[in-house]
């Protein structure tokens, strides 16, 4: 089971998954063995019958990324990072990337580092009004990480990416709302209910075709425009074979809500 630093919950009623990063003194930095707890839960979040995810901090902050003080500063001595990158936080975005289920990130403090860019990696981003973005890295001779030089120029542009990775500027919920990397703000007490509300709709929606809008939205980073239709037209030839289709096509000439139930 995982440990103390990741906590999760899956509420079988409406089939959301909540998954904490519980290091509140240290402001949910991670460490490797946060990570190896993380991965097991979301393992189990995958394996389970939830249909989306929310991802949160404990206490003031979101996530500050890496715990420093789990990397060996000892004289003589030099923490290879290229490998707890690829060892730990590549996988992390990938597997968030590439999951079935649609996951908020529901930011209730500071988002800095590698923490700013996982909340990035996420389908979604709800900010807590103080909540604050910071690519921390150049203040310590780094460049920004875990799909940050990716992410962040695709949500801001070239230009406001490059004066937040130079600067390590902190940006603001609002303006991270209007740069584009935040879907909502709301008021802090607010956060975990307007989280919960989005990721009950989206639990309702039909899995199928949530998967793979996920999947569209991220492919047209790299297409062409004609691979980008013919990706649409593969994807509907499919779709419209399922059994969500026919449910969601019988509800609209019924007048009801529909009942979808695949996975």
């Amino acid at each position: 089971m995982p440990g103390k630093s990741v906590l999760f919950h899956i509420d079988d009623e409406t089939r959301v998954a909540t998954l904490t990063l519980n290091r509140p003194d240290k402001l949910n930095s991670f460490t490797r063995e946060m990570h190896r707890e993380m991965s097991e839960a979301l393992g189990q979040i995958e394996a389970s019958a939830a249909r989306a995810l929310i991802i949160t901090g404990a206490g003031r902050g979101f996530c500050a990324g890496q715990d420093l003080a789990d990397l060996d500063f000892t004289p003589g001595s030099m923490s290879d990072l290229g490998g707890l990158i690829e060892e730990f936080f590549n996988p992390l975005v990938r597997r968030l990337e590439a999951s079935r289920l649609p996951i908020i990130a529901a930011v209730n403090g500071t988002a800095a580092g590698a923490g700013a860019n996982l909340a990035m990696a996420c389908d979604l981003v709800i900010a807590a009004r103080s909540a604050s973005f910071i690519q921390a890295f150049v203040k310590i001779g780094l460049v920004p990480d875990s799909g940050g030089t990716w992410l962040l120029p695709r949500r801001v542009g070239e230009a406001r990416a490059l004066g937040l990775a130079l600067t390590g500027e902190k940006l603001s919920a609002e303006k991270a709302e209007a740069w584009g990397i935040v879907w909502r703000v709301v008021e802090d007490g607010e956060l975990q209910q307007a989280a919960a509300q989005i990721a009950s709709q989206l639990a309702q929606q039909p899995a199928r075709a949530v998967t793979a809008i996920k999947r569209a939205i991220r492919a047209a980073a790299t297409n062409t425009f004609d691979q980008q239709l013919d990706l649409e037209r593969d994807m509907q030839r499919e779709l419209g074979a399922s059994p969500d289709y026919i449910e969601g096509v019988a509800a609209f000439k019924e007048k009801r809500a529909p009942r979808f139930e695949g996975l």
